[in-house]
């Protein structure tokens, strides 16, 4: 599956952004879709995931309550909502795709197979 995200841009401090993730491609409703970012100098971050079919969420605890991800099937796209945006979340945001594993290590970037190029969101104090 190809990913394109997009949605990102330059907002102000306490704005909220919604991100788009659209798949190309057939059975999107079968891949464990998430979302990671990576800021300047750091490493890869996982922010949230979403599962297949019973559409669970998962975060890390440092994204609990911002952050919130859905998708919807019959378009093909997974979105992440941000609220109370801040400085600190500045960074390129990518959506990846698993269609393989089961289990709950969605925090692993190995686990998905396939990553959108990114989408530049930068929060202004």
């Amino acid at each position: 599956v190809q990913l394109q995200a997009s949605g990102g841009g330059l907002v102000q401090a306490g704005d909220s952004l919604r991100l788009s993730c659209v798949a190309s491609g057939r059975g999107f409703g079968g891949y464990v879709m998430a979302w990671f970012r990576q800021a300047p100098g750091k490493e890869r971050e996982f922010v949230g995931a979403i599962t297949r079919t019973e559409q669970n969420t998962y975060y890390p605890d440092s994204m609990k309550g911002r952050f919130t991800v859905s998708r919807d099937n019959g378009k093909n796209t997974v979105y992440l909502q941000i609220n109370g945006l801040k400085p600190e979340d500045t960074a390129v945001y990518y959506c990846a795709a698993d269609g393989i594993y089961s289990g709950t290590r969605f925090s692993d970037p190995d686990r998905y197979q396939s990553w959108g190029r990114g989408t530049q969101v930068t929060v202004s104090s």
